[in-house]
């Protein structure tokens, strides 16, 4: 029997369903769904220590369980000292079943680690239907082992969805279990 990841299977047996009720689809192909997620890791002033470079891919390999590709700079920017060709950062792309079992750990275990944490914000929707927010430290995931971290680093994290409206992508991530922080009422609304 072929290996279904939890969050895989809930999308089909529940988000499906409940997407077509609020949205009037008519069919299961109409309903939106995680494509890929994009993490990309910013080396920064670490790109100039292969050794550090080495850290920051292992740290990164460990938390997605695949290797991440190594980003180069386009173009030179001597203010930065920044040559073409230089690696600037890291990159990884995930779809399949590993996608989701980073999905679960993200949402399930990560993401409640975050210090002072009040959820997500709504606005980080591009238009598009795909989300991004930043992660500011590795620390969160339990694969690390804090005693061979030498460099802290942050990391961009973004679901790309086949949602046509950020209303839909917004649905559609809730459903899955995505934290998104409540809209607060100010002291005017409430009068």
């Amino acid at each position: 029997m072929k290996y279904i990841p939890r969050i895989k299977k809930f999308y089909s047996e529940f988000v499906v369903k409940e997407m077509m009720k609020k949205f009037g689809y008519k069919n299961i192909f109409e309903c939106p769904r995680l494509v890929k997620i994009v993490v990309n890791c910013a080396a920064g002033e670490i790109a100039r220590d292969n050794k550090l470079m080495d850290n920051l891919m292992r740290d990164l390999s460990i938390i997605t369980g695949q290797k991440p590709v190594i980003r180069r700079a386009k173009k030179a920017v001597s203010n930065f000292k920044i040559r073409r060709g230089m690696p600037v950062g890291l990159k990884v792309t995930l779809r399949g079943n590993r996608m989701y079992e980073f999905f679960d750990r993200l949402v399930n275990v990560a993401i409640p680690r975050i210090r002072d944490f009040r959820g997500l914000s709504p606005d980080s929707f591009d238009g598009r239907g795909n989300y991004t927010f930043g992660v500011s430290e590795q620390l969160i995931f339990p694969e690390i082992e804090f005693d061979k971290v030498q460099n802290i680093f942050g990391m961009d994290i973004t679901f790309v969805t086949t949602a046509k409206t950020d209303e839909e992508a917004k649905e559609l991530l809730t459903l899955l279990g995505v934290p998104f922080r409540k809209e607060s009422k100010t002291l005017t609304e409430v009068k």
